[in-house]
């Protein structure tokens, strides 16, 4: 069925994604029921999707980090297998207390996901199709986010809350065990690779680095580097759009909009499909710049800072809107130019990072984007608390995305990092 086994890898790594998002989901969509049965305010709740991320922002560069020592197969293994542990024992929780410890969990398990996805790619893809494969790692996660909708709320509604956490769990275990049947660290040493992918795979390397007599450095220069901490930026920005969606958009459609649980489970579905189609296609767009052109980072960086901005745009204006349609559709508009960016991140570091470091760099700029997870959901529950509208809440989201495009326009330049 599979013509190269790297097809097979990246379909896997697709399918992980939609699961890391139904299971990430999962609260935002029950939140409804979940804060009533336990007796939550919007700023515990905000706390609560908040503490997710402390355990996620730090192992999203241990996670790397490991997946550069150990490998990609070994380290998304326990990944997976942590994270479903976890989705399912929020359905145990019994208060704020249990359920923040139970988050920090989860977001320990689902740490590791992204930079080890994009090292599985730089493992196993030629760097024409990096970008393309990238993109459909990660097309998965709005995938996941579109089908936790309709899943969750029909279990919550039918089963109660607690169920729904079950059933998400269980299915990351299944896909744990084909993963750890079909998949490997490395084609060179993987015996199902024909000897024709390996070639295709090891001609289109990135060029190696040329500064400092050919030697790369440590891992510390790297992460200190402008073009490094200028992507951390513009992701952090992305993020910060993403949780507030993630986290908040559910609720913003029950508590601003007056959508009942059903309705605001299958309207949440919109997003997230436009959102799958982004994803995949910014990699592939981004690509196909690339081989007209011949500059990878010029390619990249056009897509994100483009794309980046008309997603900080339409956040903004949503937050003006005065019904559930029109804010559901600026936001549909911003998840998708959101997630054209998506995979501009990962390859930026593919680009320009030896392959050594790759999981590294990769976890490196992934957990400080992620801090946006720690700040955002409880910032807009303050906001929301405090001010009783969501507006303002809209407006800082798309002026931290703004920030973001400035900073890529002004440090990521096309200069291997040595």
């Amino acid at each position: 069925m599979w013509k190269k086994r790297r097809h097979l890898v990246v379909f896997l790594l697709f399918l992980a994604g939609i699961i890391n998002y139904m299971d990430r989901s999962a609260l935002s969509i029950a939140a409804p029921a979940v804060s009533s049965d336990l007796g939550l305010s919007p700023s515990e709740m905000g706390l609560i999707f908040s503490s997710f991320f402390f355990g996620y922002a730090i192992f999203n560069f241990i996670g790397g980090y490991l997946a550069d020592r150990a490998g990609p197969h070994r380290i998304f293994s326990a990944s997976m297998g942590v994270w479903s542990v976890f989705c399912a024992a929020t359905g145990l929780a019994t208060g704020f207390v249990s359920m923040m410890l139970v988050r920090i969990g989860f977001g320990i398990g689902e740490g590791p996901f992204s930079a080890t996805a994009n090292k599985a790619v730089s493992n196993w893809f030629p760097r024409r199709e990096a970008g393309g494969a990238v993109g459909i790692a990660n097309g998965g996660t709005p995938l996941g986010g579109a089908i936790a909708g309709p899943l969750v709320g029909f279990c919550v509604v039918q089963f109660g809350w607690r169920f729904s956490f079950f059933v998400v769990a269980a299915i990351g275990l299944v896909w744990l065990a084909f993963w750890m049947a079909l998949a490997s660290n490395d084609p060179a040493t993987d015996p199902r690779v024909t000897a024709e992918e390996r070639r295709e795979i090891a001609a289109d390397r990135p060029a190696p680095l040329a500064q400092d007599g050919g030697q790369a450095g440590g891992l510390g220069r790297y992460l200190r580097n402008p073009v490094v901490l200028a992507t951390a930026f513009a992701f952090f920005g992305y993020n910060y759009i993403l949780f507030f969606f993630l986290t908040w958009f559910p609720s913003y459609l029950t508590m601003a909009r007056g959508l009942s649980l059903h309705d605001m489970s299958f309207v949440t579905v919109i997003p997230w499909l436009l959102g799958c189609v982004g994803l995949i296609g910014g990699g592939f767009l981004s690509d196909a710049i690339y081989r007209r052109t011949g500059d990878a980072l010029f390619s990249r960086k056009i897509v994100l800072s483009t794309c980046l901005g008309v997603a900080a745009i339409a956040i903004i204006l949503a937050g003006f809107m005065t019904t559930a349609t029109s804010a559901v559709a600026l936001v549909a508009v911003t998840v998708c130019a959101l997630y054209l960016t998506g995979s501009i991140y990962w390859a930026i570091v593919q680009d320009t990072v030896p392959a050594s470091h790759v999981g590294g760099v990769g976890g490196f700029i992934h957990g400080l984007a992620n801090t946006a997870g720690i700040i955002g959901p409880a910032v807009t529950g303050y906001m929301v608390q405090s001010t009783g509208s969501f507006t303002s809440a809209f407006i800082l989201a798309g002026a931290i995305a703004v920030l973001g495009v400035i900073a890529v326009l002004i440090y990521v330049r096309p200069a291997r990092l040595a």
